[in-house]
């Protein structure tokens, strides 16, 4: 079987979500089987891991929708997408999309990086869910991230296709032993790592730290100088830390020294930071919604989106005796579910199940 694994959406110089779910599950996808990486520039191999790879044109090229005529030529058994939008006319191969979650259909702001004409079809698309069912009922099968993104794709009866979770895992670079042995916290600092979209609520973060004056709140992410002085004046007296953007290095030493990771996201995919926090031990305070439920367990403190108030109070429960050393325990349990190596084991048996399927069928 010839597993062709599409990793256009690599980003260079640095991972997003999408890219670094690309990065880790072919690296973990190469150990169980031979993979080609199908990259659109030279310098996303930065970001992968050293696999045989061809190149096609870009995801957001005009001649995405015939892409399948150039992955012809390389007569993979099976393609997969991390994204939903690969082209498929023509193809000769059995394909496996990606819908990493829905949240655009609610929030219609896209992704700022994007071209101008990407972002106007991007805001176009997600008017309606029909074009999202022609895409992902022209698969074979579908990946999603979270079993909350799989119970809103059968809500919204979005595919035919059989529909199977692989979910994100953490991706820390290496740390001291003694980060993850901690029976209290180094610091009272809070950390919030993700951008500054209208959707993740940032202000219910900052107004929280104007409640707790002893701690500090790290928002890690980049961040421009308008939506900078947004939120300095939801709250002047938080103590709030800007730091445009950290190095996975830094990031992680900010993390594992902090009380807790923070979000007041109203909406989410999955909740890659959530993994990371509790990989390191590191408590995790977060919104009250059903992916985080998910991915934080018994281990997370929850409070209502918009509060605040109720925020902070979460804050102060983990100063109690014995908390925060009982949440970084369960933390790094509930964290120990996600792996690279146990989603790339599942996702071989989708594409293995596609190809199957496919062969039956042709008798």
């Amino acid at each position: 079987m010839k597993i062709v694994f599409d990793c256009r959406y690599t980003r260079i110089g640095r991972h997003d979500g999408i890219s670094r779910y690309t990065a880790g599950l072919v690296g973990a996808l190469a150990k169980r089987h031979s993979v080609t990486m199908l990259i659109s520039d030279h310098r996303q191999l930065d970001m992968l891991p050293a696999l045989p790879w061809e190149i096609v044109s870009s995801p957001t090229s005009a001649r995405e929708p015939w892409v399948a005529r150039q992955v012809n030529k390389l007569k993979p058994d099976v393609v997969f997408t991390p994204m939903q939008t690969m082209g498929g006319w023509g193809r000769r191969y059995r394909l496996v999309l990606t819908v990493h979650d829905l949240i655009y259909y609610r929030n219609r702001t896209p992704p700022r990086d994007l071209p101008a004409p990407i972002r106007l079809l991007w805001r176009l698309y997600h008017l309606a869910w029909w074009p999202q069912r022609m895409l992902l009922n022209r698969s074979d099968a579908v990946v999603t991230v979270s079993k909350t993104t799989k119970e809103l794709i059968a809500e919204h009866k979005l595919t035919r296709r059989p529909v199977h979770v692989v979910p994100n895992a953490a991706d820390l670079p290496e740390m001291p032993a003694e980060s993850f042995v901690r029976t209290s916290p180094a610091q009272k600092t809070l950390v919030y790592m993700g951008s500054f979209m209208p959707y993740k609520n940032v202000e219910t973060l900052v107004r929280a730290a104007a409640l707790l004056p002893d701690y500090e709140l790290h928002l890690m992410s980049r961040v421009t100088d308008a939506e900078r002085e947004r939120l300095t004046a939801v709250a002047p007296g938080a103590r709030v830390v800007f730091h445009n953007g950290a190095s996975d290095e830094e990031y992680a030493e900010t993390l594992a020294s902090a009380t807790a990771l923070v979000t007041a996201s109203l909406d989410e995919g999955f909740g890659i930071p959530l993994v990371e926090s509790m990989t390191l031990g590191t408590p995790v305070v977060v919104s009250d919604i059903p992916i985080f439920r998910e991915i934080g367990g018994e281990a997370a403190l929850y409070f209502a989106p918009e509060s605040a108030d109720e925020l902070a109070a979460r804050i102060r429960d983990l100063e109690s005796d014995g908390v925060w050393a009982a949440r970084s325990a369960l933390s790094k349990t509930e964290a120990a579910r996600f792996t690279w190596d146990a989603s790339a084991e599942h996702l071989l048996t989708v594409l293995t199940a596609a190809v199957a399927r496919a062969k039956r069928r042709l008798g």
